[in-house]
């Protein structure tokens, strides 16, 4: 038998709270007759926060109401950073909008009632609380974990007063075949529910220290204000005892209910996460958003639980809300300002449209050779148009049949091929939306990416799988290679892409997508921050094929070598064939001279696409090379390599291995894979010019390029414009620019900020334009030094000091607080001369850096090897390296950088 639980009236929190303006508590009793009066300890009471008074103090009517509901265990001291955040907006003429953050009953400071309340009894609870407290609409909810339940079942019970919605992390539906997560069936485990939530503050703790950094002690101490004893804990307790772990739970239907009536409300939402939750996990997420499609979403990068202690959300908050909530044009139940694919490019907007696989069907009776495999088990494959095109359209009919649909995203973990190529195209054709992780970002960086996209599907040879299985990746699981029971048993293998082709015997496909639908989420490098997910439409990829093939001059018979993963894919699209050399595409220096010999003479191939991390490689290994290596190699008439910065030596010393081909290196980004192009005798023309950094030609076709200029403080505020020799970050335009981040709001905003009318992004490059109207690279935006001078760009300054014998490469980053900060070069030897130590330079060696700087130098220190990103081998870390340089140069410990 248990102990009866204490009753307790609400009361005010103490004093002294950080961050928690005492003006802005309340209580408010609770309505005659409700079901909790009469408790014979006082009066009952709802303690919450509300800015109503402060702002008809200050003359001012609110446009709208911030119904904040906090989870279990905290309180509405969680909402503590809106109260100033709307305040402030108020005074300084933007809208007012009151916020009204409530203590649940049996918790925070609101009344103790005695008993254990059901989510129904929760929702009645805010139900009766806004109507106590005379609640009209416009009324944003805001809800975080179990308190975002209670929230949307409000909303969806007062249609009629509802603006929008806005949720941290939370969750409103569980699958009834899947337990709930490991660390809430923990807390619900029989005699352990009472140990670890009421009797101790193990529950309480557990949550605290989920934040990212760890929470001040002064404000963790202010969470446990209101749960001091066991008794103020009993509403901890019946939170969790009343999670709907099973279907039979009797909050269950509750649940159900509220999920329904979520995927029917057609305002504005909002969705900020926290992807470090160990509880509500993205899975959640993509279950919000399969009935929120509309609503806005940012996954905040290093994140967790706590998402609201963890980063800055009320800024984008309020923003949302003056974007979206209250603009009267903005049609409920779609996303306005959304750079959605219906006015992505002129494609997208009904111009004339083929799809990716078009010039596949044209071909789909050629017996000629489409794709070919150097790197095949068993020796080098060849696949042709024929064949090709029926199994794209044999796999694309059995994944349909599968239960693949429109929309649905498809994690591929196959090696490029001609199987990674017949499965693009297949999932193309039914409208499925192709996920691509690089293997380059390494199991941390794949997991986060294959977290972030939630895919539905993963098709995948056992390496990948099998990583999959390790890491917990989601979706249903395909097997690209044939696996026995066991084998498919071990790493949770649903189907084998050898039934599903079989099932696909028929053809019978859906109709095909629209140009607007989205088509793909590619990657980044993850050299510049975590990997963001790159969303592009049908539309958008065909425009790329477009102005690929027209800039370049691909015609059927041209013939593709490509080492460079983004455009391994590309060659069926062109209408023409395509290899991929014997090397590990993951692994761009494992390719051979003598590789992509054999890859031309193959394929008889007139176009050869490379990274600069695999012409690294090819240039060190021509020795290998015979007379028909040579003769293959002087066939090939344009070269091409892009995805990072390549010197003019580098890519003569190419040039010179295939010297009737035109040597090209485009520039462009994920985002963009083609902004401009410029050949080597173009860059060894501009060597003459006096402008600094790494000249990258003109754009591409219809794409265009301006600059916005830097201040003072090295930030790009300069209106955009295309007048010569202004340093400023770099703004591109283009019919196959991506449509947007996937669930990155926060970034797309970032990227799209005060650009001209139509689809521009902000790249984050630096750089300026010359009188020619050539585009010159130098450097990233967050690497602009911001000196007592003004801004410096790295790169111009490291040009001149990789002319000193000894450099290989350098980077010159700034150490100290901005606008006062110093140059440093670091630099990186010669392989064969690498010091055993990092540190400070030699003093010769660093006397010839200052000479050759233009800028000056506050200290020149020597790193065996640089930090670079993995996909290029290439990309500098100079925000690393910064840090590592302060460290030494304030006498912390040298380590590596």
């Amino acid at each position: 038998m248990t102990a009866p639980l204490r009753v307790r009236p609400a009361s005010l929190p103490p004093a002294g709270l950080p961050g928690l303006d005492p003006r802005s508590s309340r209580l408010l009793p609770l309505p005659a007759g409700a079901p909790d009066t009469g408790l014979g300890v006082g009066e009952p009471a709802w303690h919450h926060l509300d800015t109503g008074p402060e702002l008809a103090a200050r003359g001012l009517t609110p446009v709208g109401t911030i119904l904040a509901v906090h989870g279990n265990p905290t309180w509405s001291y969680l909402w503590r950073s809106l109260v100033p955040a709307t305040l402030d907006a108020a005074a300084a003429g933007g809208p007012a909008w009151r916020v009204v953050a409530v203590d649940q009953l049996d918790m925070g400071f609101s009344a103790r009632t005695g008993r254990h309340r059901t989510l129904p009894e929760r929702v009645r609870d805010l139900d009766a609380f806004t109507t106590a407290l005379g609640l009209t609409g416009p009324v944003v909810v805001l809800g975080h974990d179990w308190g975002g339940v209670v929230a949307l079942g409000w909303a969806v019970d007062h249609p009629d007063l509802l603006a929008g919605v806005a949720l941290l992390n939370t969750a409103i539906a569980h699958p009834d075949d899947e337990p709930i997560p490991a660390p809430l069936r923990a807390a619900t485990a029989g005699p352990v529910l009472r140990l670890a939530t009421s009797t101790t503050r193990a529950f309480l703790e557990t949550t605290l220290a989920l934040a990212h950094p760890p929470l001040p002690r002064e404000v963790a101490d202010a969470f446990r204000a209101p749960y001091r004893h066991a008794d103020d804990r009993a509403g901890i307790e019946g939170f969790v005892a009343d999670i709907p772990g099973v279907s039979t739970h009797p909050s269950a239907p509750e649940l159900r209910r509220i999920a329904a009536g979520v995927a029917a409300l057609e305002v504005p939402a909002l969705l900020q996460w926290g992807p470090r939750d160990p509880v509500f996990r993205d899975r959640y997420l993509d279950d919000l958003l399969d009935r929120l499609p509309h609503a806005r979403v940012h996954r905040h990068e290093g994140a967790g639980h706590l998402v609201a202690e963890d980063v800055d959300w009320a800024r984008p908050l309020l923003g949302w809300l003056g974007e979206e909530v209250l603009r009267d044009d903005a049609p409920r139940g779609e996303v306005p300002g959304e750079p959605t694919a219906a006015a992505a490019s002129p494609a997208d907007a009904g111009a004339p449209w083929t799809p990716l696989w078009d010039r596949l069907d044209a071909r789909a009776d050629d017996p000629g050779p489409a794709v070919l495999d150097m790197a095949a088990e068993g020796g080098p494959r060849t696949v042709s148009w024929r064949l090709l095109a029926r199994q794209v359209r044999r796999i694309a009919a059995g994944l349909h049949r599968t239960g693949v649909r429109r929309g649905d995203r498809v994690s591929l973990l196959v090696q490029p091929g001609p199987t990674l190529t017949a499965l693009v195209y297949a999932c193309l054709r039914i409208g499925a939306v192709v996920v691509v992780a690089d293997a380059g970002l390494g199991p941390r960086g794949l997991t986060r990416a294959q977290r972030g996209a939630q895919p539905d599907w993963v098709v995948g040879q056992t390496k990948g799988l099998t990583a999959a299985r390790a890491l917990g990746w989601p979706g249903v699981r395909i097997a690209a290679d044939p696996l026995g029971p066991a084998a498919r048993r071990a790493l949770g293998v649903d189907h084998l892409l050898l039934d599903v082709a079989d099932a696909g015997r028929d053809e019978v496909l859906p109709p095909e997508p629209d140009a607007a639908d989205e088509a793909a989420i590619l990657f980044t490098s993850g050299s510049t921050g975590p990997a963001k997910g790159v969303v592009y439409t049908h539309a958008q990829l065909s425009a790329l094929r477009d102005v690929l093939g027209a800039h370049f001059e691909v015609g059927p018979d041209s013939g593709l070598v490509t080492g460079f993963a983004p455009f391994a894919l590309l060659g069926p699209a062109l209408g023409t064939r395509s290899v991929t050399p014997d090397m590990d595409v993951s692994a761009p220096r494992t390719l051979t001279a003598r590789a992509v010999a054999d890859a031309v003479r193959a394929s008889d191939a007139g176009i050869v696409f490379l990274s600069p991390a695999a012409i690294l490689n090819v240039v060190a290994t021509a020795d290998e090379l015979g007379p028909d290596d040579r003769a293959a190699l002087g066939r090939v008439r344009t070269f091409l390599s892009t995805g990072a910065p390549i010197s003019a030596e580098l890519l003569g010393s190419a040039a010179a291995l295939m010297p009737a081909a035109d040597a090209h290196t485009p520039y462009g980004m994920t985002e963009c894979l083609l902004v401009t192009d410029i050949t080597l005798d173009g860059i060894r023309a501009a060597a003459s010019a006096p402008d600094a950094g790494v000249c990258v030609g003109r754009p591409v076709g219809p794409g265009r390029v301006l600059v916005s200029a830097l201040d003072a403080d090295g930030a790009a505020t300069g209106a955009p414009s295309d007048a010569p020799g202004v340093l400023g970050e770099v703004l591109i335009s283009a019919p196959h620019l991506k449509a947007h981040y996937d669930r990155l709001w926060l970034t797309d905003r970032a990227a799209e900020r005060d650009v001209p009318a139509g689809r521009w992004h902000r790249t984050g490059d630096v750089g300026h334009l010359d009188a020619e109207g050539l585009l010159w690279i130098e450097g990233r935006l967050a690497h602009v030094l911001v000196t007592p001078d003004g801004p410096l760009a790295p790169v111009g300054p490291e040009q001149h000091v990789e002319t000193v014998a000894g450099v290989r490469r350098a980077a010159v980053v700034g150490v100290g607080p901005a606008g006062v900060q110093q140059a440093v070069a670091v630099v990186e030897p010669p392989a064969d001369d690498a010091p055993r130590r990092a540190g400070l330079a030699p003093a010769g060696l660093a006397e010839a850096v200052r000479a050759a700087s233009p800028v000056p130098l506050a200290a020149v220190l020597v790193a065996p090897r640089m930090p670079t990103d993995v996909r290029h081998n290439s990309k500098i870390d100079r925000t690393r390296l910064a840090g590592w340089a302060g460290r030494v140069l304030s006498g912390g410990t040298v380590g590596a950088p």
